[in-house]
């Protein structure tokens, strides 16, 4: 069984520009087991909105720090694949508090995170770049201390929340200068992910959903990471919506019944 050490390392070297890692994010530890059984995955990561939402809760921060600490263990447990855990905003606005909440994430054996520089909504505003970087900062410096180099998924929110072009770029420097490994566009997709590839020096991670390029299109762009956050939620659960419709509307049961996630 690979150490945390050697996950994290497996996981950096996965961030290949026009080579992406793709991420089937999973909200339990069933939906990662179903995930982690494709002989084609090499890595897990969880999405936030997903995860709040199968435990009764909004996005936000909403789910409590010890149930995510206690899911992250959980997915760890039942897969030698390297897991990324969506921490939001880091779970504290006190720099000392958020290297603590790292600390303890690094110590249920995930090895990649990602962290945003939003204050609030992620189409508010957000932190000004001195502050978010010397977060990221601190993600580094917390999970140095435990022993493990966290994969870090830096997500800048200033196109959501109506920002230029320029910011993202600046703001995706300023944070890979800081510590971060990869980072995350929110709305990055469009017209101006080119310009992010070319003008952000280091990798560019981009949430794909329904209408979005193909994963060829956005490879030959040069993304390296992709991730399709609440939209594997979206995808099983509407085909239980179907299901129960169908069954209610015919009586036939469908061969997909027999499916179960690997225990």
């Amino acid at each position: 069984m690979a150490t945390p050490i050697g996950k994290a390392d497996s996981l950096r070297a996965l961030h290949v520009p026009g080579d992406p890692l793709i991420l089937v994010n999973a909200w339990d530890v069933a939906s990662a087991r179903v995930v982690a059984s494709n002989p084609v995955t090499n890595a897990i990561a969880t999405a936030s909105w997903s995860v709040a939402a199968a435990m009764g809760h909004a996005d936000g921060e909403q789910t409590p720090l010890d149930d995510v600490l206690r899911l992250a263990r959980r997915i760890v447990a039942v897969t030698d694949l390297p897991v990324s855990v969506d921490f939001e905003k880091g779970y504290a606005d006190d720099l000392d508090v958020l290297e603590d909440n790292v600390r303890r994430l690094c110590q249920t054996g995930v090895v990649g995170l990602n962290i945003e520089d939003s204050i609030g909504p992620d189409d508010g505003p957000c932190r000004s770049t001195g502050e978010a970087a010397r977060r990221i900062e601190r993600v580094r410096k917390a999970a140095t201390a435990e022993g493990v180099q966290i994969v870090i998924n830096a997500r800048t929110d200033i196109l959501a929340g109506g920002g230029r072009v320029s910011e993202a770029i600046e703001r995706g420097n300023a944070y890979l200068r800081s510590g971060a490994d990869c980072i995350f566009v929110l709305g990055g997709i469009g017209p101006n992910l080119p310009t992010l590839i070319n003008q952000i020096t280091g990798p560019v991670s981009v949430l794909a959903g329904a209408g979005s390029p193909s994963v060829n299109e956005l490879a030959g762009l040069g993304v390296a990471r992709i991730s399709i956050g609440p939209g594997a939620m979206g995808v099983a659960y509407a085909a239980l919506a179907s299901l129960a419709a169908h069954v209610n509307g015919t009586g036939q049961w469908p061969s997909t019944l027999a499916f179960r996630p690997g225990a």
